[in-house]
């Protein structure tokens, strides 16, 4: 019986986006290249390819599960943005070495996720603002939304560290600096700043004897982590900026243009949401 209703929500979620021929169409193509990366991975035995395609098959199930759990609709635009970045993230990202073949590529995908997110923010408060007991202004919803995106934002980083901290992984991504600037150099312990300027050679020298040479001074993660936010938070700011006008001018022409990205009720949600509002308490 488990199975049964498993599976019966599997097929629900995948009926679910094809209602969109665009969407479904851009699901279906990157899908089948996960597939067939997932076949090749286990021929050749790469079980953490294998792993990550997993995940990815997983995560592009996230936006028409999110559909239909919360009984909203994900338009066009942001739903295809989001299987994309899903596919960018993990097989193009991951596999295919992007964040380090790619100077940019961590950043942009930082920037829309931060977009992505505050949409995701703004449609649960724009669902609850729609009920006559809660009344949110526009820009209360639209800071609330930024907040909801920044806080993911810095519990991801929070992820990263912790993956770098005890699994030894490099999330963090590592970049030479050719100043430092620190206390930690004071000889007289006076928390006076020292600068040290046109870093051009650090020689790291290990236990066993090993010794490796970097043109610069190895930031470890901080400079990586603080361009990370930074671009969330552009990210947040340009959504909550297209949500404020979306819902300040509902129905004018500005608001039809943003539209395409902002998430809204389902119909049927909305009529019974009207059914009880309109409904006497004694009748309940």
């Amino acid at each position: 019986m488990k199975k049964e209703k498993k599976s019966k929500k599997t097929f629900a979620l995948v009926e679910k986006i094809k209602e969109d021929k665009v969407s479904f169409a851009v699901y279906a193509i990157i899908r089948l290249i996960v597939i067939f990366i997932l076949i090749r991975s286990i021929f050749l035995r790469e079980w953490e390819s294998v792993y990550v395609c997993a995940l990815t098959l997983v995560l592009l199930l996230l936006p028409p599960f999110i559909e239909r759990e919360l009984k909203i609709e994900l338009p066009t635009g942001l739903e295809i943005t989001a299987f994309v970045f899903v596919f960018c993230a993990e097989i193009l990202g991951e596999l295919g070495a992007y964040y380090v073949k790619i100077p940019l590529w961590d950043t942009a995908l930082h920037t829309v996720s931060g977009f992505i997110f505050a949409a995701f923010g703004f449609c649960l408060l724009d669902l609850l603002n729609r009920n006559k007991r809660v009344n949110l202004s526009p820009l209360t919803l639209t800071l609330v939304a930024f907040c909801f995106s920044m806080t993911v934002g810095v519990l991801w980083e929070f992820f990263e560290f912790g993956a770098d901290l005890f699994m030894s992984t490099d999330m963090q991504k590592d970049t030479l600096v050719h100043n430092l600037y620190t206390v930690t150099l004071d000889p007289q312990q006076a928390n006076n700043v020292v600068a040290v300027k046109d870093i051009v050679k650090t020689v790291i020298e290990t236990a066993d004897g090993s010794i490796v040479t970097l043109d610069g001074y190895l930031d470890t993660g901080i400079t990586d982590t603080m361009k990370d936010l930074f671009v969330n938070f552009i990210g947040a700011v340009v959504f909550c900026l297209c949500g404020y006008i979306y819902v300040t001018k509902r129905g004018k022409r500005a608001s039809r243009i943003v539209a395409g990205f902002v998430p809204k009720v389902t119909q049927n949600e909305e009529k019974e949401k009207q059914l009880l509002e309109e409904t006497p308490e004694n009748d309940i």
